[in-house]
């Protein structure tokens, strides 16, 4: 298993294509990602990309378990493009029936098990689609679910994996921990005795300099703070007095060091977890929003991708085009070539 999941080494996610995009429709689908881009992707050295799809690209909203064929179409065409540029992919269900990280308060998927049932269903139509083609698709199960408890999580992945492996006995698949993929979360998983079961985190940390000004994050809005990388958090410390509801998302970077051992320390987590049930590991986003000091930026991805591979973690950065993060504008111009060199390293 390790041979096969160090192929998945560096990669790219194509966020904001099938998932996260809004009033886009058809024209969307055909000009936000093509296969140019798949093209430079692998010449910029990477081995695979990363593919978030949201669900209502797959299945109609209205009318449960009725495929959408054009959906399945595009995977299809991204499929042939990362066959022709040498590219291995992660299929990765962004937005799942009844669940969307980005807006918990409308989430049902934990309490429907109608809904529950049809993510099921979905995920078998999947595994039977691509079963017995291109083995190096990986299926993400889905994308940093938000739950109190991890129990409900657990008991969901452990009816669909073997779901999917009684369609596609050979297909990898990968589940991530709660609270956005937390990498304090993974100890929380069940895991599976179970070599083709690849496990993943994401990595954003320290949050205040990664997402500094995000307007998702309405607590760093308010902090309003531009932080250099290395460098302690200026003024956490004063705004978290002066804001208590801030302290439960902010409190445990306040006095931190904002370096290289700190990345590593934040990331010991998911060292323990490696070395305590001998699996390697997988970091499905990290990244700095684009608005950061360019060279902060820089130095961080340097830090935090040397530390990956120095573990021995396969990546994949947040994200090619736009989506805040970008390594390309939405007109495809690089914006950064040192950090694109950077990310691409290992």
């Amino acid at each position: 298993m390790a041979s096969l999941h160090s192929a998945y080494r560096k990669g790219v996610n194509l966020g904001g294509w099938l998932s996260q995009y809004g009033a886009g429709g058809a024209e969307h689908f055909a000009r936000f990602i093509t296969e140019t881009d798949i093209g430079r992707i692998a010449d910029w050295g990477m081995d695979h990309v990363r593919l978030p799809v949201d669900c209502t690209v797959l299945e109609e909203i209205e009318a449960p378990h009725k495929l959408i064929e054009a959906g399945f179409e595009r995977i299809d065409e991204c499929i042939r493009w990362c066959e022709r540029a040498g590219l291995k992919l992660i299929l990765d269900l962004h937005k799942a029936p009844g669940f969307s990280f980005d807006n918990l308060a409308a989430n049902e998927l934990f309490r429907s098990p109608a809904l529950q049932a049809r993510m099921l269903r979905l995920w078998k139509a999947i595994a039977t689609r691509y079963a017995d083609r291109y083995p190096a698709m990986v299926f993400e199960l889905m994308n940093e679910v938000v739950l109190p408890d991890s129990a409900p999580w657990n008991t969901l992945i452990h009816e669909i994996v073997p779901a999917i492996h009684a369609i596609d006995p050979k297909r990898l698949v990968m589940v991530g921990g709660n609270h956005y993929n937390a990498v304090s979360e993974l100890a929380n998983l069940r895991r599976f005795d179970d070599p083709r079961v690849l496990y993943t985190f994401h990595f954003y940390e320290p949050l205040p300099f990664t997402h500094q000004g995000a307007h998702w994050v309405p607590e760093l809005v308010a902090y309003g703070q531009v932080l250099d990388y290395p460098g302690p958090m200026e003024g956490l410390a004063a705004f978290l007095e002066s804001t208590p509801s801030a302290r439960e998302r902010l409190g445990p970077f306040a006095g931190t060091s904002g370096d290289r051992e700190e990345l590593r320390r934040l990331l010991q987590p998911a060292l323990d977890f490696m070395q305590a049930h001998q699996v390697p590991l997988y970091c499905g986003e990290f990244g700095v929003i684009e608005t950061a000091p360019a060279g902060s930026r820089r130095r961080w991805h340097a830090d935090i991708v040397a530390l990956f591979n120095e573990y021995g973690i396969g990546r994949a950065v947040w994200s090619y085009k736009e989506m805040d993060f970008g390594l390309v504008d939405l007109r495809g111009k690089v914006r950064d070539p040192e950090l694109v060199s950077i990310v691409a390293r290992g």
